[in-house]
């Protein structure tokens, strides 16, 4: 390269940038609004898939699915600290918006898959990436042993709008960084607080599927992910802590920004987040916990959700993030957990991160059980996965997160349930002697097969005699996944049981990263290994 000249010249961006507009604008008419009343694709969307499935038929392939799928991310926040050797303070607002659309398409081929994609949507486009498509199937015929096994699904034709009322990204962007202004400034008014920040993250999906077994499926789905959070230091000492109120991110639209409550809680974290500076180091020992579900839904995420993915299980994982001590000849046998420990794979439950009607299999989503009464008894599975296992239809966990990368396994809503019984959190902590309330999340770390683990959190609080008491700091714990939850004695009820989602679960290479929701109610582990840190 020549690098005495631009690399992109002027009229080449306003070109470029022209080409881009005219292309979203395609999209939104291609998906058209949001329809919960319709009950079928739009026609054009069908018009373009038809392309790809018979030049897949052309060429020889036995099966063919295209994905046409738009996306939307929105961030707008605000930064609140200190001038650098001033007195003033800093107010920083941050806007982010960024959409993606185009298409890929996935045959099988002399046994073996192919794909391909591309951000031009059009005819010739769809049919020229197809060939390219077949072409790499037929490649790939050559290095694979054993020829693609899809189970069965059905024939689908439908369109599903995921619940909301309000479209978030039809609100303005001066309201947004209105009302999270507010909020961050509550926090800053406290003196003792050093910096507080504040967020909200809409995410949309607009996704059509079909395929050469007959499906033809438009979906729609929206997300909303808000965040607050306080900064303390005590430079006298050299120590820092945070706190954050954790608003559980859902799959609903702008309705759900009022009950978040931002102002209130922005009083109460910076409040607390003065109190966590001065709270006194834990006294490592065995301890009992109590968790709350703002914590505990990512020890549920890192040593059940990960560990019980079928090609962690089979290795297919093991150079970019490790594998499962859950082998397959585990499978309705090992004990997990306790009696009272029921875990379930869902991506139905309602305003979870990864709730669809349909995967990007084309399969029809459902509730399925994970653990029961403590024994593991299934693993999370896609089409070309089940007959490894001996099943013969898919747990439909199949997801990419953009039209141009390949759709594979993925973790769905894992939740745990809650008591029959109507115990409350309070119950959990008169029954604890010696022990750490604990909510958020916080630094951890977990070992390739998911089994020994270390886990912090975002606030602690200490349990004595029954009794919450005051905050205490610089706790961990650890454990090993199986020792952890066979010592899950007490679950409250359901009128405690909450969903906090997960947005950004890194897995692949290249890496792909997608949301899921961990639903729980507090639950109560007794004598777990908790350590001073820092």
């Amino acid at each position: 390269m020549d690098c005495t000249k631009p690399f992109l010249s002027r009229r080449a961006f306003l070109a470029g940038s022209a080409t881009t507009a005219a292309s979203l604008l395609f999209a939104e008419q291609l998906f058209g609004e949001p329809d919960s009343g319709a009950d079928k694709p739009n026609p054009a969307l069908e018009k373009l898939a038809a392309v790809a499935l018979a030049e897949a038929k052309k060429q020889g392939a036995t099966y063919c699915d295209i994905r046409i799928n738009r996306y939307r991310d929105q961030y707008s926040g605000y930064r609140l600290s200190p001038q650098r050797g001033g007195s003033q303070t800093d107010e920083v607002p941050f806007v982010g918006d960024g959409q993606s659309f185009g298409f890929g398409v996935r045959v099988i081929s002399r046994g073996q898959w192919g794909f391909g994609s591309s951000p031009e949507v059009n005819a010739a486009e769809i049919a020229r990436i197809t060939r390219e498509a077949v072409t790499a199937a037929k490649a790939n015929s050559a290095l694979q042993a054993q020829p693609v096994r899809l189970a069965r699904t059905g024939k689908y034709v439908d369109r599903w709008v995921a619940p909301h009322e309000k479209d978030p990204f039809a609100v303005s962007v001066d309201e947004k960084l209105e009302l999270i202004h507010g909020a961050t400034l509550t926090i800053k008014k406290n003196p003792k607080v050093f910096a507080a920040s504040g967020s909200l993250g809409f995410h949309s999906e607009d996704k059509y599927f079909a395929s050469s077994e007959g499906s033809s499926i438009q979906q729609y789905i929206v997300q909303v992910y808000p965040d607050l959070s306080a900064e303390a230091v005590d430079f006298k000492n050299g120590i820092s802590r945070s706190r954050s109120y954790q608003v559980a991110p859902l799959a609903r639209g702008w309705e759900y920004v009022p009950m978040m409550n931002l102002g209130e809680n922005a009083r109460r974290i910076a409040e607390e987040v003065v109190e966590h500076l001065a709270a006194p180091p834990v006294t490592a020992g065995k301890k009992d916990l109590v968790l709350l579900p703002s914590h505990l839904c990512l020890t549920i995420h890192e040593s059940i959700g990960h560990s019980t993915e079928l090609d962690r299980a089979l290795g297919y994982e093991a150079n970019y993030a490790g594998t499962s001590f859950l082998t397959t000849d585990k499978m309705g046998k090992f004990r997990v957990g306790s009696d009272i420990v029921n875990i379930f794979g869902d991506r139905t439950t309602e305003f979870g991160l990864s709730t669809v009607k349909y995967d990007d299999d084309g399969v029809k989503t459902t509730r399925f059980p994970i653990i029961e009464k403590g024994i593991f008894q299934h693993y999370q599975t896609i089409r070309d996965q089940a007959h490894l296992i001996g099943e013969t239809e898919s747990r439909g966990c199949c997801y990419a997160d953009s039209w141009s990368n390949v759709p594979f396994q993925r973790m769905p809503n894992v939740w745990l349930a809650p008591s029959d019984a109507a115990t409350t959190l309070d119950d959990l902590i008169a029954a604890v002697e010696d022990g750490v309330l604990i909510e958020g999340t916080g630094s951890y770390s977990i070992d390739q097969q998911r089994y020994n683990f270390q886990f912090g959190g975002d606030a602690f609080w200490e349990i004595k005699g029954g009794k919450k008491r005051g905050m205490i700091a610089q706790v961990a714990y650890q454990s090993r996944t199986p020792d952890f939850w066979q010592a899950c004695d007490g679950i409250a009820g359901r009128a405690y049981w909450q969903q906090y989602g997960l947005p950004n679960d890194g897995k692949g290479e290249p890496m792909q990263t997608n949301a899921m929701s961990h639903g729980c109610a507090p639950a109560r582990f007794r004598q777990i290994n908790v350590i001073q840190t820092d």
